[in-house]
């Protein structure tokens, strides 16, 4: 016989775990939450340097779930983005797309940029003060799936039950894989580098996204510090051998590069700091998202290129539709883990990742090249729907979402 009953078990407490468990428990839900290392070790310095680009409604959500105001530190606005097309040393194609602050609802900002040890803490404090939720870190869970409960045999010796438990452990998600749910998987033979700079001038809040034939390259504007009063975050995709001998370069140099990247947009001197980070970039999704009891959330439902910096939202989506549904059952007195809520989740989420999906998988196949038919019709593209102002807004309410 278990010892205690939860609503609903959450294995792992990264951001979108974590928030799905504090949003759960803001509405009174009995929720466990497991991962395998300890909060406070998350909240490592050595994490410094590294920021997450977070849409409206996304921050919405974290607001809902009570973390959004414990950011310790200030979070800065995206007022404007401008994409545009080009090649490494060269000024970029006169054709390009602007998002300005016209094109957002209600002049709201496109997103938010909070640094991800911020964001971090932000979270740990707010799970330490949500009364309903048990956090297990660092422990781990064998998961036995019952036709009207879970049960969870936690490391440490201890047995609980849920009605539903949730994967959120990531890309390589033992429960996903304990449920024998399928993946595929698009290597795309480029590694991101990930670093923060400063720079002489103001960023105002502009956020760059400039197509290269070897992958695209994205400034995001950070906020300042008293050290560095305009910073910004880079996130550049290259072949995996080049990526590799960028990603060790000299600071000097590694900032030369950078700039050489940047196409017509000069922000003056540019000084890297802090750690660089090297990932290797793929896509992936889920079959299913569903299985007996078990829904799947984030990246182990979804991984997809980063080159709309959606990865995170798309996550945070996850979170907002399943924690919905999930809230009205409880409020019903319903049982959380029953089949129809589940396959209502996967109808709401689904259809819009995988279309985000396919839809970052074309534009990085369409740009990531130096085909000149192809350059042509991707400039004339952007520059299209530069020109029709309802189109620019109906792209820019998607990428909030709102």
């Amino acid at each position: 016989m278990a010892d205690t009953c939860y609503d609903v078990c959450i294995n792992g407490a990264g951001p979108v775990g974590a928030t799905l468990a504090c949003r759960l428990s803001a509405a009174g839900l009995k929720v466990l939450l497991i991962d395998r290392a300890a909060l406070p070790g998350l909240e490592d310095p050595s994490l410094d340097g590294r920021a997450y680009a977070i849409a409206e409604g996304p921050r919405r959500l974290l607001e809902d779930a009570g973390i959004w105001g414990n950011l310790p530190g200030t979070s800065q606005p995206i007022r404007e983005i401008r994409v545009s097309d080009g090649r490494p040393y060269e000024s970029a194609s006169p054709l390009f797309l602007h998002f300005g602050v016209e094109d957002a609802p209600s002049d709201q900002p496109f997103g938010w940029m909070a640094e991800a040890r911020d964001l971090r803490l932000a979270i740990n404090h707010t799970l330490a003060r949500s009364e309903g939720v048990t956090v297990e870190a660092p422990n781990t869970g064998t998961f036995t799936f019952h036709p009207d409960h879970a049960e969870i045999r936690l490391a440490t010796g201890k047995t609980v039950r849920a009605q539903l438990v949730v994967a959120a452990e990531g890309r390589r998600s033992p429960l996903r894989e304990q449920a024998r749910i399928g993946v595929t998987k698009v290597p795309y033979h480029q590694y991101g580098i990930v670093a923060t700079i400063a720079h002489e001038q103001p960023h105002h809040g502009v956020a760059l996204e400039h197509f290269l034939p070897q992958g695209p390259f994205a400034r995001l504007p950070m906020p300042g510090t008293a050290e560095h009063p305009h910073r910004s975050a880079i996130v550049w995709a290259e072949g995996e051998g080049r990526a590799q001998r960028c990603h060790a370069l000299p600071d000097d140099v590694f900032a030369r590069e950078i700039k050489a990247r940047m196409g017509d947009e000069d922000l003056g001197t540019i000084t890297p700091i802090g750690r660089r980070w090297l990932y290797p970039l793929s896509a992936q999704y889920a079959r299913t998202y569903i299985s007996h009891r078990l829904a799947l959330a984030g990246d182990a439902a979804h991984g997809i290129h980063p080159i709309a910096g959606q990865g995170l939202n798309i996550g945070f989506k996850d979170v907002i539709a399943l924690a919905d549904l999930l809230i009205t059952a409880h409020q019903n007195q319903q049982d959380l883990g029953k089949r129809t809520l589940l396959q209502h989740y996967q109808r709401r989420t689904r259809p819009a990742n995988m279309a985000m999906f396919a839809a970052t998988d074309v534009l990085e196949r369409l740009f990531s090249n130096d085909n000149p038919l192809l350059r042509r019709v991707r400039d004339i593209g952007i520059a299209g729907v530069h020109r029709v102002p309802s189109l620019r807004k109906a792209f820019v309410r998607r990428a909030m979402g709102l």
